[in-house]
């Protein structure tokens, strides 16, 4: 993530379809910003540890004025890749992982299909971003060390995704326990569940059924052990 933060800070070129306002506004607080890294390198573990936080805090921020103007799947790219997560547009095989290289065109051009949110740091705060998804099919949380119940239970209570989710999965999410995943179970045209190296879930069988129960056509597959 930290390689991610670096590139991103240093080679950003604008702010996505924006005006020449906003790009000049978003370098200004981009060269602050890489100044701000550069800063914390030098300092404590623990300092470290605590501006490394505030920056994704900052990386996950809502800016409901942006989703507005570029629409919710461009915003929610941008999000996305600011947090070191990839997508894939809906009738492209290719998975887009570069800010820089988000495509451009009409307003609406582009649906987000999927999501690879491995070993990002996508947390709760920045799931508005998916409120207005309604193309996403397939989503993959791994090794995410800010996903927890809370934000398995804001996705599951988005009724766009209720009806477009197809596919998940959910692998070394530490802070995931029983509860966040029996949340899923609003997900009602779910097919497919992968759960992987989730600690966090103490009452597998339990959890199993009861998801099993309200999803009847989900297949789920487990490696817990």
């Amino acid at each position: 993530m930290r390689g991610h933060v670096f590139s991103y800070v240093t080679e950003v070129k604008g702010y996505g379809n924006g005006r020449t306002s906003d790009v000049n506004s978003w370098r200004t607080d981009m060269r602050l910003l890489s100044k701000a890294v550069q800063s914390a390198v030098g300092q404590s573990e623990r300092s470290r540890r605590h501006f490394w936080g505030w920056l994704n805090a900052v990386f996950n921020k809502v800016d409901y004025e942006r989703i507005k103007a570029v629409g919710p799947d461009r915003a929610a790219a941008e999000w996305l890749l600011r947090c070191g997560a990839k997508v894939r547009f809906q009738g492209f095989d290719r998975w887009q992982h570069d800010y820089n290289g988000l495509p451009t065109g009409p307003l609406g051009r582009y649906k987000i299909q999927a999501i690879d949110a491995t070993e990002s740091c996508i947390m709760f705060r920045g799931f508005d971003h998916l409120d207005g998804l309604e193309h996403l099919e397939e989503i993959k949380f791994c090794k995410c060390i800010y996903i927890e119940d809370t934000c398995l239970e804001r996705l599951s209570s988005i009724e766009n995704l209720q009806g477009s989710l197809h596919m998940m999965e959910v692998v070394s999410c530490g802070n995931i326990t029983d509860k966040g995943i029996i949340a899923l179970h609003k997900l009602k045209n779910m097919e497919y569940l992968f759960l992987s190296d989730l600690p966090g879930i103490k009452d597998k069988q339990t959890t199993v059924d009861r998801l099993q129960t309200a999803l009847p056509r989900l297949e789920i597959s487990l490696d817990l052990d």
